[in-house]
């Protein structure tokens, strides 16, 4: 029989699992919070998931990869798309994520702060300032 770790479904769930910074681990080590994944019958893996400050770092550090340069290097339209992005994946509902945004784009809360009222305004009601 093969390996858990060699099992085909192993190898398709680790680039989701690392993706969201998650841990593969034996299911005999879970945790009640953890995820235990089953293939045919048989508890094949568990997951363990980052906790949401976690999640943010690794989700910055992502978009970092992404772009090849660190965030704060990025001009200003990048650094809008970057929080528009991170604002999709819900990381200003983290507590403090607004201040660790801020750190890493190398700029202040009240353009985090911004660059998120920029995106909620008229512009894309699909509205005309005739109408």
């Amino acid at each position: 029989m093969t390996e858990p770790r060699d099992h085909p479904f192993v190898t398709a769930v680790k680039p989701l699992v690392d993706a969201m910074g998650g841990e593969l681990m034996d299911p005999a080590q879970a945790q009640p919070d953890d995820v235990v994944l089953s293939w045919e019958g048989q508890d094949l893996l568990a997951v363990r998931l980052p906790q949401l400050s976690d999640s943010l770092d690794h989700i910055l550090a992502a978009l970092e990869r992404r772009h090849g340069v660190p965030l704060s290097q990025l001009d200003r339209k990048s650094k809008q798309d970057v929080v528009r992005i991170l604002e999709a994946r819900g990381a200003f509902s983290v507590r403090h994520g607004v201040e660790t945004v801020a750190g890493a784009l190398g700029v202040s809360r009240f353009t985090v702060y911004n660059y998120l009222n920029r995106d909620s305004g008229p512009k894309g009601t699909g509205k005309s300032s005739q109408e």
